[in-house]
C-alpha cells in the first residue's frame, strides 16, 4: 500500500449548494468538495466510495446505513451537522473504523429559546390572531372564548435534559413555571436547573406544557401515542422541537380537534417537507414549523464553526471534537492498497 498525498474527498450530503458548503470550508487547503450526482440512495453509494471525509444530512433524506458503510472503502471520518444521528447506521460505521462526530450542544440556545417562543404563541394565539387582523377582522373579545392563557404558573414536562433541554427548563422556570423532566438517566442536583424527575406516565399526567426534544433512537420511537397523548391534562399544549416520530402527530391532531388539547407548535416531522395533503395544515390551532428551531446566525456560527474546524483537525491529524461512538478522536486516512 502507497501512502496517500492526494487531496482529501469530502462528501457532503447536507442540503445545501455546493457553493454554501465550499464556504464552510473556505481557507483549508488540501480538500475536493463532492455532492451526490443525484438525489438517490444509489448516487450516494456511488459517491461515498472515493471519500475520505462524509458531511452527514441533518434532513435524514440521505442515509449512510450498512449498505453505504460497505461501500465506504476510504472512509476516515463522518460529521454530522447536527445532534441527531438517526440517519446514520452507528455500529456499521464503529466497526468499519469510522469516526463519527457531531455538534451537540451547539444549537441549544437557539432551540431552547424557540420552544418557549412557540409556547407563547400557542398559548396566545398570536398566528390566529394575525390572520384574523390581516383579514379585516377584530378578534379581541373571541380571543378569551378560543381560550387563551398566560404560561406563569403552568405546569411544564420536558422530555429529553441534554443541553436542549436543560435550557428550556431554565427559560420556563424563569417566566415563573413549575418544571419537571423526563429522561432515562436522572440528572444530578445540580444539573437539573431547579426541575424535578419524574416517571414518565407522571410527568404527562400533570403537563399543561409538553415540551419535546429527545432524539430519535429506538427506544423513543412512538413513546409518546395516542394512549400517553390522553394522558395530558385537558388543555395542554404540546411543543415538539425533537425528532418527528417520537411523538404521533396523527393522534395528536385528534386530540386538538376534540379539545383535548389546546394546541401544539411542531418544527419536526416524519417526512419532511410536509406533504401538502397533510392532515396537520388544517387545523389553525397548530403552528407548523420548517425545522427552523436553530436556525439563527449565532447557531449555525456554532455549529458550522465546528464541522470546518473538525474537517481542518481531521486532515492536521489532530483530534476531533465531539467523538460520539468512542473511537480514537485522531483521523487516519485509509490508505490506497
Amino acid at each position: 500500500m502507497s501512502e496517500r498525498v492526494d487531496p482529501w474527498i469530502v462528501l457532503s450530503l447536507a442540503p445545501a449548494p455546493i457553493d454554501r458548503v465550499r464556504g464552510w470550508f473556505e481557507g483549508i487547503d488540501g480538500l475536493t468538495i463532492r455532492l451526490p450526482a443525484q438525489p438517490t440512495a444509489d448516487a450516494v453509494r456511488e459517491a461515498i466510495g472515493d471519500a475520505d471525509i462524509v458531511l452527514s444530512d441533518w434532513s435524514s433524506t440521505y442515509r449512510v446505513d450498512a449498505a453505504e458503510v460497505a461501500a465506504a472503502r476510504r472512509l476516515a471520518f463522518l460529521m454530522s451537522p447536527s445532534v441527531g444521528l438517526d440517519s446514520l447506521d452507528l455500529a456499521s460505521l464503529t466497526t468499519a473504523g469510522v469516526v463519527v462526530a457531531n455538534t451537540a450542544g451547539l444549537n441549544a440556545q437557539s432551540v431552547a429559546e424557540w420552544c418557549l417562543g412557540a409556547a407563547f404563541a400557542v398559548a396566545r394565539s398570536l398566528v390566529w390572531v394575525d390572520r384574523q387582523v390581516r383579514d379585516g377582522t377584530w378578534p379581541q373579545l373571541e380571543l378569551p372564548e378560543r381560550g387563551t392563557t398566560e404560561l406563569a404558573g403552568l405546569r411544564v414536562g420536558v422530555l429529553g435534559f441534554g443541553a436542549v433541554g436543560s435550557r428550556v427548563a431554565r427559560l420556563f422556570g424563569a417566566i415563573g413555571c413549575d418544571v419537571a423532566y423526563w429522561t432515562r438517566r436522572r440528572r444530578e442536583p445540580d444539573e437539573e436547573a431547579g426541575a424535578t424527575w419524574l416517571p414518565l406516565d407522571e410527568l404527562l399526567e400533570r403537563s399543561d406544557i409538553l415540551v419535546d426534544n429527545l432524539s430519535l433512537t429506538p427506544e423513543t420511537r412512538g413513546l409518546i401515542d395516542a394512549s400517553r397523548l390522553a394522558m395530558l391534562p385537558r388543555g395542554a399544549i404540546v411543543v415538539d422541537a425533537g425528532r418527528g416520530r417520537i411523538i404521533d402527530h396523527v393522534a395528536l391532531l385528534a386530540e386538538i380537534e376534540t379539545g383535548s388539547i389546546r394546541g401544539a407548535a411542531i418544527d419536526v416531522f416524519e417526512h419532511e417537507p410536509l406533504s401538502a395533503d397533510s392532515p396537520l395544515r388544517r387545523s389553525d390551532r397548530i403552528l407548523l414549523s420548517s425545522h427552523a428551531a436553530s436556525t439563527t446566525p449565532q447557531a449555525h456560527a456554532r455549529v458550522f464553526g465546528r464541522v470546518s474546524e473538525n474537517v481542518r483537525r481531521a486532515i492536521a491529524g489532530e483530534p476531533v471534537e465531539g467523538v460520539v461512538n468512542g473511537l480514537d478522536p485522531v483521523i487516519r486516512r485509509r490508505p490506497i492498497a
